[in-house]
């Protein structure tokens, strides 16, 4: 059996407990060092808390971390994912509008707290806020406590039965147009980055995300088969799109951590970071 060199391999796609990972920023660091992982990119939800402290946990290691974010849109009536690389964390604009979007995640848990009593299902608000204190909260939380409760036996279940998309408890998010997203990442600097768009059920709309400035596809994901791989490394050719990839770690999965599952080549984080520098200079003589 050939081993794969981790150390020359990104997982551009990470989550720490600043929105629904299970790892702090400083235990992703320290797993993906003991992989052998040579660069991790942090890209919790609607946040970049967790950037500052991956960034301070992986100072003076052998280990890149990428600053990074997924914000959840919205492309007409249907959900997706943009992944933003190398964003200035500072950016007023984009601390802003994360900020809002983090109270109205808070408002929409609040009134799905609320669904879910009408099931019989009734979870004490104060636990379920109480680790949640500059990140962002979600579904996942709620399907923790759940299963912390004993109402189900796992977050599938949780998923299954309650919270999943169309199911009673389910109520959609305020999200941005994708338009907003993108503009929000390259504003700040940073790399526009489609996430695991196998997910989200339509191709349809690629053309005017390009057209919007999307930069790159997550190609490499646990989720894409490799019909779908194939199909979005097409339409990154088709595009000019860069290929990028990531495991989605939110923690463990089926006993094992998720992290390194889907990584694309160390040298990934070099074209990103090099687009981020054009990202800049373009903004930049815009201005002038």
């Amino acid at each position: 059996m050939v081993l794969r060199d981790l150390s020359k391999s990104a997982d551009l796609h990470v989550h720490t407990t600043f929105s629904d990972g299970v790892f702090t920023p400083g235990e992703v660091v320290d797993r993906a060092l003991a992989m052998g992982l040579g660069a991790v990119a942090i890209t919790d939800h609607d946040c970049v808390e967790g950037v500052a402290p991956a960034l301070e946990a992986a100072s003076g290691r052998d280990i890149t971390v990428v600053p990074g974010v997924e914000i959840s849109a919205a492309a007409r009536d249907q959900e997706i994912h943009i992944l933003g690389y190398f964003i200035d964390c500072e950016d007023t604009d984009l601390r802003a509008s994360l900020d809002k979007m983090k109270e109205n995640r808070v408002e929409r848990v609040k009134s799905i707290l609320e669904l879910l009593r009408k099931e019989g299902l009734d979870l004490d608000e104060k636990k379920v806020f109480r680790d949640v204190v500059d990140g962002t909260i979600g579904r996942m939380h709620l399907a923790r406590m759940m299963v912390e409760a004993g109402f189900v036996a796992n977050h599938y279940e949780a998923f299954d039965k309650f919270l999943g998309n169309g199911k009673p408890c389910c109520l959609k998010h305020v999200r941005l147009d994708f338009t907003r997203a993108i503009e929000m990442i390259k504003s700040a600097g940073g790399v526009p980055v489609i996430a695991h768009p196998g997910t989200m059920g339509s191709d349809d709309l690629f053309e005017d995300y390009v057209k919007a400035g999307l930069s790159g596809i997550e190609v490499f994901h646990v989720k894409h088969k490799s019909r779908e791989t194939k199909k979005y490394l097409e339409l990154a050719l088709k595009y000019g799109l860069i290929v990028t990839g990531g495991s989605d770690c939110h923690g463990m999965a089926g006993g094992r951590i998720l992290m390194g599952k889907a990584t694309v080549g160390i040298e990934t984080v070099d074209i990103l970071r090099e687009e981020a520098v054009k990202i800049r200079r373009r903004r930049s003589n815009e201005t002038q």
